[in-house]
């Protein structure tokens, strides 16, 4: 399938390029070590072409949400270095996605420069998106989970989107099985206390969301209405 087929063009790259070196700037990288090939490697793995959810477009709705939580994180920068991390691993296949992207978290990080504090805080909230469900008080993982399923909060046309794009990364598993696993999926984040923990998500984005869970759980339960999918 061309990558135009995807649920939205990648964006321009650059200001994400650009981004990256402030993120890593910010985040304590070394002056001596160039950030650039870095972000190479990282946007060519959310360009890669099994995706249609999990690209750049996806990178950048979650960092420009991250700009708008940000006063919540007690640490920014790595929320940020997260964001670009949590799925910078994704195979549609595998179930191993987060822990292998903590792990190239791992990897890279200290290479620039960035300190062991600070490397094991971004690993530890990429694999806190396995779950969404931070601790009470870990207010760079209430961001870092808030800013990355806030689609679920969408207009029906973009939460429409956002499920027709899921649904076709998983286009190698049959319809019976779509619909038990996103039906197991949608009951998880459902059954959750709150879906958002920051002040912002829990106001503007809490309701919105458990209505489109609960309508496209609806949807799952009648064999002639959309298609599922497995994941988030």
């Amino acid at each position: 399938m061309d990558r135009m087929d995807r649920m939205d063009s990648d964006p321009d790259t650059a200001p994400l390029r650009a981004r990256w070196h402030v993120t890593a700037s910010a985040a304590g990288a070394a002056t001596d070590r160039d950030p650039a090939p870095y972000a190479d490697r990282l946007l060519a793995a959310w360009a890669e072409p099994q995706r249609r959810y999990h690209t750049t477009a996806h990178l950048a709705d979650v960092l420009a949400r991250i700009d708008l939580l940000a006063p919540h994180a007690a640490d920014p920068a790595a929320v940020e270095l997260a964001a670009w991390f949590h799925d910078a691993v994704y195979r549609p296949d595998r179930s191993e996605n987060e822990e292998r992207s903590a792990a190239l978290a791992e990897r890279a990080l200290p290479e620039l420069g960035i300190d062991a504090v600070r490397t094991s805080e971004v690993a530890r909230l990429v694999r806190l998106t396995v779950t969404h469900d931070p601790a009470p008080g870990d207010t760079n993982g209430e961001v870092l989970c808030d800013a990355d399923l806030a689609v679920l909060a969408g207009d029906p046309d973009a939460y429409a989107a956002y499920v027709a794009a899921v649904r076709a990364e998983y286009g190698f598993v049959p319809e019976a099985a779509f619909r038990t696993g996103r039906a197991a999926v949608l009951r998880q984040l459902l059954a959750l206390p709150r879906l958002f923990r920051t002040p912002h998500g829990s106001a503007h984005w809490e309701a919105p969301a458990r209505r489109n869970l609960a309508a496209e759980l609806a949807d799952l339960a009648d064999p002639t209405g959309p298609e599922g999918e497995p994941g988030e």
